[in-house]
């Protein structure tokens, strides 16, 4: 059942195979279709093609049923008989497949720093409203100027506590980037109560994830498929949203230019991408505009999987030349309004009317249009689609832990590193500064006290020097140079250089 050599089956209309060339998958894809037409199985299709072709591939198993992929597949009836009505030989297969998850329970643990993240997609994760983005914003600045490491949550709680107990250092921010409110500190604080409530300190952490891990194939030749359980994520839709938007500005950041591949380096397929969009404000907007639009030249595919077209904005939508529609119901004017919106992106058949034939497709079927020759679309077919190799549905728990043991990344993510970040540099400060002050207010400080709450910021170690908290104390150098020092050893410089992704550079401009 494979295709020829440089395409990948997707199945077969009423004339020929329709079949996604790979040197243009890169330019994109929406799968789109009402719940219950196929568009997992589509999906698993196309996943399973590419990663035959050497392509690895990224997806969200929503459900749960798309693990099968793992599997050996059954030549149940259902698609022995399709794969004869199109024509072509069944054959179960088995693909490789890496799990991965957020919680670390159905998969490897996915991890990213506070820092990575950065304050944009930090401020969409929490919920934040502009005045508070802005002191997100200044609160990262100070960071980096202290060479403060943000890496987990309680990095991060320990600097809002710093903000918005310390009226000095409040008005040091404020006369050098704007207001600090102990309000807006305070309402940021408890949005990120809500994310930690919601398992999001999970996320945040060390080992980091490295990209490259996305990007393997296997001794024979296959990409590896890696598949998110995202079941119990979809409980907290914006940080799902937000992690795989998070995942696409680091890829774009750290892969070099490759123009138009023979094949992408990595295909990326975004289920339920319409929580994305939701609520996203015309700057994010542009910027996912701008990243999808750009990381094609990095080699990237990226597929938008949803149920109604009108849930891709059309300054995104623009950007996906290869698509497949399965069946959409036209029972409410919206829905009337999807079917028609659909149509209207496909190249007109004059054999059939498109915006009926949405409405009356089956389970399976789907309208497909991709992109051929010099990358114009093809002329709308109606297609059948081709049965998956491997198995369609869950796997169950004793197959998904046996495939994690055999996993090459199975003991690279499972320990949690806690180096020393700007809690425990925070924590110190603050137990050397009462240390201090208890010493001197018991009058046997002296000389020693002066001069220890010179060397730690807490005090002045020369008359006439303002007593408090000094911009960056001996013990902070020290203590920032050590820090830096760890994280070259493991790969991942982070010091005061903090990069922010591409969405927080791309949006730079427009603030």
């Amino acid at each position: 059942m494979a295709a020829p050599s440089g395409t990948i089956l997707i199945g077969k209309s009423e004339t020929k195979f329709e079949q996604l060339v790979l040197k243009l998958a890169n330019r994109h894809g929406l799968v789109t279709g009402a719940t219950g037409t196929g568009k997992t199985v589509t999906l698993q299709k196309m996943a399973e093609g590419f990663s035959a072709a050497g392509v690895p591939v990224f997806t969200a198993d929503i459900k749960g049923d798309l693990a099968g992929v793992a599997a050996m597949g059954n030549a149940l009836p259902p698609f022995v008989n399709r794969a004869k009505e199109i024509g072509v030989e069944y054959k179960a297969e088995q693909f490789p497949v890496v799990f991965w998850d957020l919680f670390g329970e159905q998969g490897h643990p996915i991890r990213a720093t506070v820092a990575e993240m950065g304050p944009l997609l930090l401020a969409r994760l929490l919920e934040l409203n502009d005045v508070q983005e802005g002191v997100l914003n200044i609160l990262f600045r100070y960071a980096d100027e202290q060479g403060l490491l943000l890496l987990d949550l309680k990095d991060l709680r320990a600097m809002l506590a710093e903000l918005g107990s310390n009226k000095e250092l409040q008005g040091k921010l404020q006369a050098a980037y704007g207001n600090v409110s102990p309000a807006s500190v305070g309402a940021i604080q408890r949005q990120l109560l809500v994310l930690e409530n919601q398992g999001g300190q999970n996320f945040f952490g060390e080992p980091a994830l490295d990209i490259a891990d996305f990007m393997r194939v296997d001794e024979d030749g296959r990409g590896h498929i890696n598949v998110l359980a995202a079941d119990k994520l979809m409980k907290s839709p914006r940080l799902y949203a937000t992690f795989l938007l998070w995942m696409l500005s680091e890829l774009f950041e750290q892969l070099p230019e490759v123009g138009d591949p023979e094949k992408p380096k990595l295909v990326f397929f975004f289920d339920e991408a319409h929580l994305l969009f939701e609520n996203a404000p015309p700057a994010l907007l542009d910027s996912i505009e701008q990243v999808v639009r750009l990381i094609r030249s990095k080699g990237v595919g990226v597929y938008f999987v949803t149920q109604n077209p009108l849930d891709v904005p059309d300054k995104v939508g623009a950007q996906l030349g290869n698509r497949v529609q399965h069946a959409l119901r036209a029972f409410t004017p919206r829905e009337q309004k999807a079917v028609k919106a659909a149509a209207e992106t496909f190249r007109a058949n004059p054999k059939f009317r498109t915006a009926d034939v949405i409405t009356q497709l089956g389970v399976g079927e789907a309208l497909v249009s991709v992109l051929e020759g010099k990358g114009a679309p093809s002329m709308v077919e109606r297609t059948l689609v081709a049965p998956p190799g491997g198995r369609v549905g869950p796997i169950t728990p004793e197959e998904r832990k046996a495939l994690m043991r055999e996993s090459p990344f199975r003991n690279k993510y499972t320990e949690t590193l806690d180096r020393e970040s700007a809690f425990e540099m925070l924590a110190t400060k603050a137990e050397a500064s009462a240390k201090a002050a208890e010493e001197e207010q018991a009058g046997s400080g002296g000389i020693f006290g002066n001069v220890l709450g010179g060397i730690l910021g807490g005090g002045s170690s020369t008359a006439g020097k303002p007593k408090g908290r000094q911009p960056q104390s001996m013990t902070e150098k020290i203590v920032t140079s050590a820090a830096r020092s760890v994280a070259t050893s493991v790969g991942r410089q982070i010091g005061t250089a903090i990069v922010r992704g591409v969405l927080g550079s791309l949006l730079g401009g427009k603030r």
